[in-house]
């Protein structure tokens, strides 16, 4: 998908074809993988979560968080 490891939003919704208003539209109603915060403010969303993501289908967040636990991350 990208050669970062991680992503801002900007570029997030680059690498998505979505808007910046898009992802942070989505990501304030829990609709992409949590982010990660560095530094206690800089937000990133890593490569490789958003990649098993699209993978499962795109699940909402609260969702991809309980297929991460289960580990079933991949659709059937």
């Amino acid at each position: 998908m990208d050669a970062a490891l991680a992503v801002d939003a900007r570029r997030l919704g680059r690498l998505l074809g979505l808007s910046l208003r898009t992802i942070r539209t989505m990501d304030a109603a829990g609709k992409l993988p949590r982010p990660v915060r560095l530094n206690g403010h800089s937000v990133r969303w890593t490569v490789s979560e958003v990649e098993k993501w699209l993978a499962a289908g795109a699940p909402d967040r609260t969702t991809w968080e309980v297929l991460r636990k289960d580990g079933t991350t991949e659709r059937s």
